[in-house]
């Protein structure tokens, strides 16, 4: 069997319907995600559950609080550890989990904490990794800290992009880290994504956009806001603003 033949396709999903279509085209492992307009928070313990009962493959659940930075307060560590208890809990076979100082290092107490709580579980430092100062540095601690994957786009907008950085890390981890290459990866760079940089496993998301079934639309009437997304900036609820609103209604 060839480099390429044995390539591992990790496809990213955020439904049960798209779990199965991602098996049913090849995909050898799952990330499980919700959210993923802001680059994929912790699914519900529903959506692990049911996924979990209907897929055989190999399913990892990313563990992320919110959008935005990943730089974590205590009650957003206590959030993701709850979420590591539970996917272990629903048998999941790995977690996808980081963690970031202010200086863009690994923070290497939460992640440590992150670990110890999900063992046995397999475990994937996430695109965390292309956010941080170094990636070399980063590449040691994470290697250090018992990670066994990293996910990333070479710290470039794309895996295309980021070749040079993604082969360097491949060489460099010479197989105690397993490099994953994702960020921009279809069908029309894929094998030379492969070629380029050596990695042993991709992971994409593969959609296409679906028509509601719905036969009434209300025009006019959105959900949600306008996603204009920014890795340095979130939003969060405002205590005056929520005291402005209360007294209003008083």
């Amino acid at each position: 069997m060839s480099q390429i033949d044995s390539v591992l396709v990790e496809a990213c999903v955020d439904t049960a319907r798209s779990a199965r279509r991602a098996v049913a085209g090849g995909a050898g492992r799952l990330e499980l995600c919700a959210n993923l307009v802001e680059g994929g928070t912790t699914p519900s313990a529903g959506l692990m559950s049911v996924v979990r009962e209907e897929i055989l493959t190999p399913i990892h659940v990313l563990i992320r609080p919110r959008g935005g930075d990943f730089l974590y307060e205590t009650d957003e560590i206590a959030t993701m550890l709850a979420d590591i208890a539970e996917a272990k809990r629903i048998g999941m076979a790995g977690v996808v989990i980081g963690a970031l100082t202010p200086e863009g290092r690994i923070d290497e107490q939460v992640t440590g904490v992150l670990v110890d709580a999900a063992r046995p579980m397999a475990l994937t430092f996430h695109r965390a990794f292309d956010l941080a100062l170094d990636p070399i540095e980063a590449m040691e601690t994470l290697t250090r800290l018992g990670i066994e994957r990293v996910l990333t786009s070479g710290q470039a907008a794309t895996a295309v992009e980021g070749i040079p950085i993604i082969r360097g890390m491949v060489g460099w981890s010479a197989g105690r880290v397993t490099v994953m290459a994702g960020g921009g990866v279809d069908e029309t760079n894929a094998l030379r994504i492969v070629r380029e940089t050596g990695v042993g496993e991709i992971h994409l998301r593969g959609s296409r956009t679906e028509e509601s079934a719905m036969t009434f639309h209300r025009p006019g009437v959105f959900m949600g806001k306008r996603y204009d997304p920014d890795e340095y900036r979130r939003s969060e609820t405002s205590e005056q603003r929520i005291r402005e609103v209360v007294a209003a209604l008083r």
